[in-house]
């Protein structure tokens, strides 16, 4: 079964086609980050009207690059939650309008719970109960999977993903967007010890928190350069030199790594999943894969570093998986839900 997925929740268009749930076909991104890092973090007007000019050449490009024709696809998958409103709508109606005109069954796809099957692609898939660590831009999840479908929300940020918090106190020490990549390179350099920041503790045994985090940077910017806390933070870059933003970057990146490890360790011992799979733009950073190999006693699933950020690969996999147990949806009454968690998917 050969399914074409389409992905457009954020500043991606994406289109891809995988074959049984494990072939991959082909896989085309077009990536908005250069026109956001103008902003220094994603627009939703600009984002909307991009992949209006593009998600049509990105779907023929996937079916070119795959050497298939309308007549090779079996079903549509596309994300319609959670996201951007206005960029999931072009996805989702993109999708609609070729589900109805090349009468192809569509399958609706959480944009969170797509990103574990990125590991399901190639020869060897996870084996349930799987303990995911879902973590990116807009999202910080610790879910565990009895089977597809069947999953339980551990827990999840209670505020800022953590991905979120990098683009946040990148911008804070004067870091180029994306906060992740530009965070992670300047650490290299820097002292994970230079500063002490909090770690935040919560109720609830598996959520997350890093809005705490991200303002003690700030404060510690703050006080580093000696200026009160009425000072814009858009004039703190320029008072700090290089040693300085590259021991915050290593600083902050070992507390915000450190809480992501606390808490899969725990989860890991708690309910002894078979696989531990790590999934989302986050899970490229090295440091956060170094630290887990250390603290799990388990060889820890990725998927390769192109399939970790949003993509259609991961869509479109989910999309194959759904189909075995479930109907496909009316594409007439397909609707966006930009805040749905996977709770309620």
């Amino acid at each position: 079964m050969r399914v074409l997925g389409i992905e457009s929740s954020c500043d991606e268009t994406a289109a891809a086609i995988v074959q049984d749930g494990r072939l991959l076909l082909s896989n085309v991104v077009n990536s908005q980050i250069d026109i956001h890092a103008v902003y220094g973090g994603v627009v939703p007007e600009v984002a909307a009207r991009s992949h209006i000019e593009v998600v049509n050449p990105v779907i023929n490009q996937a079916l070119t690059e795959a050497n298939l024709t309308w007549d090779d696809i079996d079903a549509i998958a596309v994300t319609y939650a959670p996201g951007l409103i206005g960029s999931l709508l072009i996805g989702t109606l993109a999708a609609r309008t070729l589900a109805i005109t090349k009468n192809k069954p569509l399958y609706p796809i959480h944009h969170v719970e797509a990103h574990v099957y990125a590991n399901f692609l190639g020869t060897t898939p996870p084996q349930f109960p799987i303990l995911a660590l879902i973590v990116s831009g807009g999202h910080s999840q610790l879910v565990l999977f009895k089977d597809h479908g069947d999953y339980k929300l551990l827990g999840q940020t209670q505020d800022d993903a953590i991905g979120e918090a990098f683009d946040k106190v990148a911008k804070i020490i004067g870091l180029p967007y994306p906060g992740g990549p530009s965070i992670a390179k300047a650490a290299v350099n820097g002292n994970p010890l230079a500063y002490k920041l909090p770690k935040a503790k919560l109720s609830g045994a598996y959520d997350f928190s890093f809005s705490g985090l991200k303002t003690a940077v700030l404060r510690a910017v703050q006080h580093e350069v000696n200026v009160d806390i009425d000072f814009p933070s858009s004039g703190l870059p320029g008072l700090l030199d290089a040693t300085q933003k590259a021991n915050f970057a290593a600083s902050f990146q070992r507390i915000a790594i450190e809480t992501l490890v606390d808490k899969t360790e725990k989860a890991f011992v708690d309910f002894s999943p078979k696989t531990v799979v790590i999934a989302g733009g986050v899970a490229a950073n090295q440091e956060l894969r170094r630290i887990l190999s250390e603290r799990l006693p388990i060889q820890i699933e990725y998927a390769p570093i192109n399939l970790c950020t949003d993509n259609a690969a991961m869509i479109a996999t989910l999309g194959y998986y759904q189909s075995l147990k479930q109907s496909p949806i009316d594409p007439y009454i397909l609707e966006v839900q930009p805040s749905l968690s996977m709770t309620k998917a």
